[in-house]
């Protein structure tokens, strides 16, 4: 497996967090959360997103880890100073914590990598 360098100057902000009961999930996990997210690459290097990995822990310890290929099926290639903002959601079963990881190149094949911050989903009381 790559060694990924961590680029703190590619920055990932959570712009907004939803609870979204109207969309359809698994009996199992039937509360969804959609997410609003923003890539901000303030570095002086050019970086293109290749992948992400999610850990979702919810409220009684139970972990899912979400991992795959790019970002909302797109590889965002940002400048400097270039932003990629996206949506997606979680489904979970109880309140849980999502945080994770973009794994990304530099111009010249360099991995490196970038936190995605911990937030907290919620559920509604009577939900």
């Amino acid at each position: 497996m790559a060694s990924f360098r961590q680029l703190d100057s590619l920055q990932v902000t959570l712009d907004q967090l939803i609870y979204t009961p109207k969309l359809e999930t698994p009996a199992e996990r039937p509360h969804p959360f959609a997410y609003y997210l923003t890539i901000a690459n303030q570095s002086e290097e050019t970086v293109t997103i290749k992948g992400r990995k999610w850990v979702i822990t919810d409220a009684l310890g139970h972990r899912i880890v979400v991992e795959g290929d790019g970002v909302v099926g797109k590889t965002p290639c940002l400048k400097p100073g270039e932003r990629f903002s996206y949506h997606s959601y979680h489904v979970v079963a109880t309140d849980s914590v999502a945080e994770g990881a973009f794994f990304a190149v530099n111009e010249t094949g360099e991995p490196v990598a970038t936190r995605i911050p911990r937030f907290e989903m919620k559920v509604p009381r009577g939900k």
